[in-house]
């Protein structure tokens, strides 16, 4: 009974010791979706005011696109900002927005002030379509094959080095195919 006394706490730190060592291999931004080759979720969301178009599910089909996950509150997605505006007007790729629990008037100076490359943007004010895509935070962005699917997504602002080696290839796969 002595030995199990001693035993136990070392069996047991090894054990602790083998997760943190498994979980320090993984890289936090690789979050698994379950949604990946799935359908997007079905919604139709509401546009900001002012604007003419706001965001659903049907939109998503016909072309490789993006959807991109963002709010005026998020400094990330300021940072990112500059690369979806690149890859939007240069590389030609459309880009959807939702915007997730803003306020609309802080959106649309965020907006104005940033620049505007979105085809369309939904307003999510609850979050409630956020969550359904199975979205943690923002900036979030999807990557959306022709049928609707969700072929990739990225958790976290987008680098010029991830929209290099993984998005616009993805792209470049999906409109062949």
């Amino acid at each position: 009974m002595r030995r199990l006394f001693y035993i136990l706490p070392l069996l047991l730190f090894f054990i602790v010791g083998a997760a943190f060592y498994y979980g320090f291999q993984r890289d936090p931004r690789e979050i698994p979706s379950v949604l990946i080759d799935k359908p997007v979720p079905e919604f139709a969301l509401p546009p900001l005011p002012g604007r003419d178009k706001g965001l659903a599910s049907a939109d998503l089909k016909g072309d490789v696109q993006l959807v991109n996950v963002f709010a005026s509150w998020c400094i990330p997605c300021k940072a990112e900002h500059p690369i979806i505006t690149r890859l939007a007007r240069e590389a030609g790729v459309p880009v959807r927005a939702i915007n997730h629990k803003d306020k609309p008037a802080d959106a649309l100076a965020w907006l104005k002030t940033n620049g505007d490359p979105y085809a369309s943007i939904g307003a999510d004010a609850d979050g409630r379509v956020s969550i359904d895509w199975g979205v943690y935070g923002v900036p979030e962005t999807f990557l959306i094959d022709r049928q609707g699917r969700i072929r990739y997504k990225h958790v976290g602002p987008l680098t010029p080095d991830v929209v290099q080696d993984r998005i616009l290839p993805l792209v470049k796969e999906l409109r062949k195919g």
